[in-house]
């Protein structure tokens, strides 16, 4: 990050509604290309892109270099199913069944790689017609299943990644995915976990994205709150159902090209449909820019969950303590949780900053190897935003009422710690 940069994103996020999701008018409903990535610095994607929440496509040439582009793919630009076979044959893989709702999503099971390659290649001789109806392998944490594999590079612009660093950290997920599909396959429309950013690469085929600016989805809700699971169903048009559907504006549309990524902004509801037999990788990732979008994120699933279980709260000894488990196994994270995220990221950033990182050190840590990659003051930039979203966490009424003994630090040593470190990388 270059100081030009850091002065316009301290300056933007200094205003505490600066983490709203509303996203700006694009010129001409467009989405930007980025051809020239060779000229392109991360610093241009940090102005334009990250700070004001706007999605853009990269040229294939930044995928160009990928393993998975060169041995995933048959020179004809299919997938080469007997190659994932040799290296994949026998993992199990999350598949969803395309035809079948379940909830607000698809119905899930898990298959062996082999049985579904071999129902892909089936379904694509039938005229992509199966008894079986459309599966759609999603969902798939391949890179931590085979980590010893040539797959691909996180590019730079998406290497301040808080979701993975904190996950890795704590070595319990991950929210790097491989996604494969024939022509048809789809996904429901939504928005991404903890309302992350998502960047999205297409290794091979070509997908049609429906993108709609993070605040139109409260348009297309129906009269009982409910978003649509297709969004481009005919029964939106019915007012008595949808009665604010004629307020939202039409989508943005992508056509992604084998070898492009998109990138999503933070709250950005989107439709994904294959328009080819497909194959991409995808990421979830939060960073100083989008923080504050995810803690107002939890709040909000919180206060849902305490309105749903309300009529229990006198009764209840620990009701604050049960909302916090009903939020962590409907979202995957609670409050102490998102402390101890929080605490992650900000002490990696005062370790690079008090000790430098040293090639062994860079070696063993990737994380702080991209921290120190990214520079002295895109680590202040995140600890600054980190203080902000640590004092709204430590103020905030439903935080203070959990048991906070077992943290550590305690949430104003660490605070007090954050504000050292920023005083003293300033000087």
């Amino acid at each position: 990050m270059d100081r030009a940069t850091f002065a316009r994103s301290t300056a933007f996020f200094h205003d505490s509604s600066a983490s709203s999701q509303a996203a700006p008018g694009l010129p001409g409903g467009r989405v930007d290309f980025i051809d020239k990535v060779d000229s392109f610095t991360y610093s241009d994607f940090f102005r334009d892109y990250l700070i004001p929440n706007r999605p853009c496509v990269f040229s294939a040439k930044l995928t160009e270099d990928w393993g998975s582009r060169r041995s995933w793919v048959t020179r004809d630009g299919k997938p080469n199913f007997e190659h994932l076979l040799r290296e994949f044959g026998e993992a199990v893989v999350p598949v969803a069944r395309c035809d079948v709702r379940e909830y607000n999503s698809h119905a899930k099971e898990q298959l062996p790689f082999r049985e579904y390659v071999r129902y892909w290649q089936d379904y694509i001789r039938n005229g992509y017609r199966s008894s079986r109806g459309c599966l759609y392998l999603k969902d798939w944490h391949l890179s931590r299943a085979f980590p010893e594999q040539d797959v691909y590079t996180t590019p730079v612009y998406f290497s301040s990644d808080w979701l993975n660093e904190y996950w890795d950290a704590v070595a319990v997920d991950d929210y790097r995915f491989v996604y494969m599909g024939p022509k048809g396959s789809w996904t429901p429309f939504h928005a991404d976990v903890f309302r992350s950013y998502s960047w999205s690469a297409n290794i091979c085929g070509r997908k049609k994205w429906l993108l709609y600016p993070a605040g139109q989805e409260e348009f297309l809700k129906d009269r009982h709150g409910n978003l649509p699971f297709d969004v481009t169903a005919p029964g939106l048009q019915d007012r008595r159902v949808y009665p604010r559907y004629s307020q939202s504006q039409p989508p943005l549309e992508i056509v992604q090209e084998a070898g492009e990524i998109v990138f999503i902004p933070s709250g950005w509801h989107h439709q994904v449909y294959n328009l080819e037999d497909t194959i991409s990788i995808n990421h979830n990732w939060v960073n100083g820019c989008n923080v504050a979008i995810m803690w107002c994120f939890l709040q909000d699933e919180l206060a849902a969950v305490q309105r749903e279980i309300n009529q229990w709260k006198d009764p209840m000894d620990d009701w604050h303590l049960q909302c916090q488990l009903i939020m962590k196994s409907c979202t995957g994270i609670d409050y102490k949780e998102f402390y101890n995220f929080l605490k992650v990221i900000a002490e990696n950033r005062i370790s690079v900053l008090e000790k430098g990182l040293d090639e062994e050190a860079s070696a063993q840590n990737t994380s702080k190897a991209a921290i120190s990659t990214l520079g002295m003051l895109h680590a202040v930039f995140d600890l600054k935003r980190t203080v902000k979203v640590l004092t709204s966490l430590s103020a905030n009424e439903d935080f203070k009422k959990l048991d906070l003994t077992s943290l550590s630090p305690p949430p104003e040593a660490l605070l007090h710690h954050l504000k050292a470190a920023i005083d003293t990388a300033l000087l």
